[in-house]
């Protein structure tokens, strides 16, 4: 089955109504096709932003428990990779979070992301291919 990295504003707009976001990502989210796959930066991203929002952060961690988003492993293997994402884009800025996604693409060959983030227009996975933005 495809894979879609899940960035933090798509995140947060799911779990947020009161986001200025929410319809959009939530009619989107209806569309995919696909296991959704995040990584634990952008999980603790998203359960800071929403930390003003009860039972939000829970919901995160729920929807990690249930398997209706999937974490994808990070380890001391991958931070060099981290290192020259966080370095090559440093001009965007990159967050840990956004170079933690793209590590995963390019180890892991997912090239669809759901992102707010117009970045992910700029980054690159491997050999100058770009991701597939959503929505």
């Amino acid at each position: 089955m495809t894979r879609i990295l899940l960035d933090t504003g798509p995140l947060v707009a799911l779990l947020d109504a009161g986001d200025q976001d929410h319809a959009r990502c939530v009619a989107a989210a209806q569309k995919l096709r696909g296991d959704l796959v995040t990584t634990w930066p952008v999980v603790t991203e998203a359960m800071y932003l929403l930390s003003g929002a009860p039972g939000a952060p829970d919901r995160v961690l729920e929807l990690l428990e249930n398997g209706a988003v999937r974490l994808a492993p990070l380890d001391a293997a991958d931070v060099p990779a981290l290192r020259r994402l966080m370095r090559r884009y440093a001009s965007l800025p990159i967050d840990v979070a956004d170079a933690s996604l793209v590590r995963v693409a390019q180890r892991d060959g997912i090239f669809d992301v759901f992102t707010l983030d117009r970045d992910f227009r700029v980054y690159r996975i491997a050999r100058g291919q770009a991701f597939a933005v959503i929505p």
